[in-house]
């Protein structure tokens, strides 16, 4: 790898899927997972789900961690939603996460959110994309 920071990562796997979209994909030494399109019925996880999966899990944790800093309760909830648009190439993923924290003013909630969004690797990731939005909710 050409990228020095290579050297003092903390957590390492290596996900892969040589199957495309109908199959499975696994982790070497690890889980594997059933794979499908969006575009039918097949049993199985598909691209959409599963970046949805990993930011709603990402935010979550992050905002546990936030809570725990500010001695407040664990009651955040994270909702992810993503769209994917095949209108013509390039496609495009439409990425929109909502986050309720009930027990804390509107204003803190935003604060926690706009934290998370910053410390949370996978929304680091998504960061500056147009196709990428937050929003905080009172609740689902």
């Amino acid at each position: 790898m050409v990228d020095p920071r290579w050297n003092d990562i903390s957590y390492h796997t290596v996900a892969v899927n040589d199957e495309g979209l109908e199959g499975t994909a696994y982790i070497e030494n690890g889980q594997e997972i059933k794979t499908s399109s969006p575009m039918n019925n097949h049993e199985g996880f598909n691209p959409e789900q599963l970046l949805g999966l990993s930011l709603s899990t990402c935010l979550k944790a992050t905002l546990q961690a936030i809570e725990k800093e500010k001695n407040l309760a664990d009651t955040a909830k994270v909702h992810v939603e993503v769209g994917f648009l095949r209108r013509k190439v390039p496609w495009e993923f439409l990425v929109h996460a909502r986050i309720a924290i009930p027990g804390v003013s509107l204003d803190e909630a935003n604060e926690m959110a706009k934290s998370a969004e910053k410390r949370c690797p996978v929304s680091q990731l998504l960061s500056g994309s147009k196709n990428y939005t937050v929003e905080v909710v009172n609740d689902f």
